[in-house]
């Protein structure tokens, strides 16, 4: 048996009026057994942690590839760099990701769909886990549709839908869609009733058609700021609307090129408890800056920033964690930062849990621990 004392946990941004201090007690395979508040004024044995967050491990929901591999272009023979890539992020400190998809043609879908089932029945300890794909398209609106190829995209429709995910209903977390398309409302309706998460993205959706999304039940908005219209005092977009209902998950990727600090300060502010970052890393995730290959086209990458040779955006290369602890050097709030990289996630996925029913009989060597230097700077590591 051991102890820790003089734990924090990450607190829900604006809900939380006692965050106070924790104590958890291990067994002799540092198993969490039991969470307890630290007495007031009292002090315990233990290892001092000196008021250090815990937290799970990160959960990506946007995340394109890696290591030289893009996930709509999988096929049998990446399996194995596909399990390396795994083993890469849960050294990043990333315990699960909904592998994302963008817009590609159908059997090219169909088939990394399909390796992907097949990855998911290679999990072990210490590798990170797959969740459902990420399908970001193809029912996108045009005029906003950034990277994605134009000859892929779709018109939203029941037949389109099914002509992509029969046979692979369960093996989809979260599809990105433009809700504003003639067509959408049926394709939304049939998703939910599957039990996949839907998110708003990639669309010129005004305030109004996107409160209509969130009634169908859209939960979600894909990298906020990118790809839809932004926050205008007469025109408030779909996360003006998204911030007045409250409850819609607001994806942010945390580089400071995506969205400028400042704006991603502001939307924590506004918004903290309903942010969750993602990484929208690329193939070239855990390479070298250069130039890199995705699909038929050359991505430029720079200072983990990718781009086509036109300027597009892209995505990163950048760590989901790095948003983390760039969003909290940024805004002076740590718990929020860590929150919305470890718990937010899982909330878009699953119904919210207690702290001692997501730790509790947790292995520590999953979970992480992180400390506030004196410059600043939020640092992670893997807790055991």
């Amino acid at each position: 048996m051991d102890r820790i004392t003089n734990v924090r946990l990450p607190q829900r941004p604006g809900r939380d009026d006692r965050p106070g201090l924790w104590w958890m007690e291990l067994d002799d395979d540092r198993l969490i057994l039991e969470l307890g508040r630290m007495p007031e004024r009292g002090a315990m044995e233990g290892q001092n942690w000196r008021g250090d967050w815990l937290s799970p491990m990160g959960i990506d929901l946007q995340i394109n590839g890696g290591l030289g591999l893009a996930f709509p272009e999988l096929t049998e023979k990446d399996l194995p760099r596909l399990l390396q890539l795994l083993d890469q992020l849960w050294l990043d400190g990333v315990e699960a990701i909904a592998p994302t998809l963008v817009t590609c043609g159908i059997e090219p879908l169909r088939e990394a769909l399909s390796v992907l089932r097949t990855a998911r029945n290679e999990e072990h300890p210490n590798r990170c886990r797959l969740l459902g794909a990420h399908l970001e398209g193809p029912f996108l609106a045009e005029a906003r549709r950034g990277a994605h190829p134009l000859e892929h995209l779709c018109k939203p429709s029941l037949e389109a839908l099914e002509h992509r995910i029969k046979g692979f209903e369960h093996e989809i977390a979260l599809v990105t869609l433009a809700p504003e398309l003639k067509g959408s409302e049926p394709v939304i309706e049939r998703l939910r009733s599957l039990g996949i998460t839907v998110a708003l993205g990639h669309s010129a959706a005004n305030a109004k058609e996107a409160t209509a999304a969130y009634a169908l039940g859209v939960g979600m908005l894909t990298h906020s700021f990118n790809a839809m219209p932004g926050l205008h005092h007469r025109a408030p977009g779909p996360l003006g609307a998204a911030c007045r209902q409250g409850g819609i998950a607001l994806g942010l990727i945390a580089d400071g090129v995506h969205v400028d600090p400042t704006m991603a300060v502001l939307l924590q502010r506004l918004a903290g408890d309903q942010l969750v970052l993602v990484s929208d890393a690329l193939a070239p995730y855990g390479l070298a800056d250069g130039q890199h290959r995705w699909d038929e086209r050359v991505l430029l990458v720079e200072n983990g920033t990718c781009r086509l040779e036109d300027g597009t955006l892209a995505g990163v290369t950048l760590p989901l964690l790095e948003g983390a602890r760039r969003l909290a050097r940024w805004s002076g709030d740590p718990d929020g930062a860590i929150w919305a990289a470890t718990r937010a996630p899982r909330e878009v996925l699953e119904a919210p849990e207690a702290w001692d029913t997501l730790l509790l009989h947790h292995p520590l060597q999953a979970c992480l621990r992180w400390s506030l230097q004196e410059d600043g700077d939020l640092h992670w590591q893997h807790a055991a």
